[in-house]
């Protein structure tokens, strides 16, 4: 039986940095994967979505490029070929990181791993055993359940399977991926309506940027269906008829599944393991990345702590050394940085406002709208709306959240300063770059106090 002393289920991100690090510390290491290395965020989620998101904005570009003097022509817009500059990149992507494998001396084996004890995976016909196996298999979207969902499309499908360019799209669900995909599919010409079963899409984000976001998709003709679910579907892929619950029918070519995500723990052999999980299949972790047996650990979306890619990143890094570098590296998941990569793109770090209140009482909230100044000169509505909270008691800089242009650029720069723990007296003191609209962040002066302080 081959043996090693680590051994990772999935190469996606979390899990090949894991790996390569393990590596170089000396381990001798072997991971596995059922599809492509890469994972979900380079094969068919971060990256190929990102690359989409950059062809929609051209929409905008070319409306606005006559005030600023240019004489441009748009004939349309080719699918096919955007989806295979896409397929491109991401062939190159999957070589990058099969090199880097190669080159930190990890053993691959291609096929699903499955836990047969504690020590001990099976990849197909072979047995593999390490002294600390890691789980790194992510997560996959959740596929409703109603008639006719077989009909329907997930994120997946939209990279790997869809060849032809849907002119009407419906969208069940309101979190980032279904506002990011009416985002792209609305700027490549699609007429898009959403179906989410609450009053306002994106739970989770402040309410303000919230708001913000469903204005700016109402201004570019994205239709949104609120309090209704999906109750069925009929018909055939390019032709459907989507029936709501409250009995509207949407005729569409596609409908596309965009409800969440759930761990990718199924057939994983984790009860035989004796691996502890909790509600939706997530493997339960401490700290650490340790789960209920002392040599197996997880990283990333199977634990379903913060489920970004640079955050399993992280943690299969902090893994690595803990466990093979003689550093014990635990993970601090407060002030993670975010952004939904809609038009225009939001991005936030720290907790939103009602999270925020709870947390830490009294605050100094502070908040400025504008429009951009780029469209000072085409008239184009869309407005930047930036929000800064702060903690009253200690002047600390809690929580940022921005939705305009660059915003996600922007906020991670200063999210360092928010982990960091600097005053709002700090931001004052810094000189802003004018103009710019990061300078907002360091020029805010009104603000509101909230806080049960007040009614005492």
């Amino acid at each position: 039986m081959e043996r090693y002393d680590l051994f990772v289920i999935g190469a996606g991100s979390g899990g090949v940095r894991a790996a390569r690090i393990a590596a170089s510390h000396g381990a001798r290491v072997a991971i596995c994967e059922e599809s492509r290395v890469g994972g979900t965020c380079v094969i068919r989620g971060c990256v190929p979505k990102k690359l989409l998101s950059y062809g929609a904005h051209f929409h905008d570009d070319f409306e606005d490029a006559a005030a600023y003097g240019w004489d441009v022509e748009v004939r349309g817009h080719d699918w096919p070929a955007l989806i295979a500059a896409k397929n491109r990149e991401i062939d190159r992507l999957n070589g990058v990181y099969l090199r880097l494998l190669g080159e930190a001396g990890v053993r691959l084996y291609e096929g699903r791993g499955c836990l047969v004890d504690a020590a001990t995976v099976a990849v197909g016909e072979r047995r593999i055993q390490a002294e600390k196996i890691l789980i790194a298999t992510g997560g996959r979207p959740v596929r409703p359940a109603f008639p006719g969902n077989d009909l329907a499309i997930i994120s997946d499908d939209v990279f790997e399977n869809l060849n032809e360019f849907p002119r009407h799209l419906a969208i069940y669900g309101g979190g980032y991926i279904a506002v990011e995909f009416a985002g792209i599919f609305r700027g490549l010409g699609a007429e898009v309506t959403m179906v989410y079963r609450r009053d306002l899409i994106l739970r989770g984000f402040d309410e303000a940027i919230r708001r913000q976001a469903e204005i700016e998709l109402n201004r570019r003709g994205v239709r949104i269906v609120h309090n209704a679910t999906v109750a069925g579907a009929a018909g055939r892929r390019g032709a459907l008829e989507v029936t709501l619950d409250n009995g509207e029918v949407l005729a569409v070519n596609e409908l596309l599944l965009a409800t969440g995500r759930n761990p990718h723990t199924r057939n994983l052999g984790l009860e035989t393991a004796g691996v502890e999980t909790a509600a939706g299949g997530a493997v339960v972790v401490d700290e650490y990345s340790r789960t209920s047996v002392p040599q197996i650990h997880a990283v990333g979306d199977v634990t379903d702590r913060v489920n970004l890619t640079p955050v399993a990143i992280h943690e299969g890094h902090a893994f690595a050394d803990t466990e093979f570098g003689g550093r014990p590296r635990p993970v601090d998941h407060r002030f993670v940085p975010s952004a939904v990569f809609c038009n225009p793109p939001i991005a936030s770090v720290g907790p939103e406002q009602e999270a925020a209140l709870e947390r830490y009482g009294r605050l100094r909230v502070y908040q400025s709208r504008f429009r951009p100044l780029k469209y000072t000169l085409t008239g184009r509505e869309e407005q930047t709306l930036i929000k800064l909270i702060v903690e009253d008691a200690t002047d600390r800089v809690v929580g940022l959240h921005m939705i305009g242009r660059d915003a996600p650029e922007i906020v991670q720069g200063f999210a360092v300063a928010i982990k960091a723990g600097l005053t709002k007296t700090d931001f004052d003191a810094t000189i802003g770059i004018h103009p710019t609209a990061a300078e907002e962040i360091v020029t805010l002066r009104t603000f509101e106090v909230l806080g049960d302080e007040l009614e005492k």
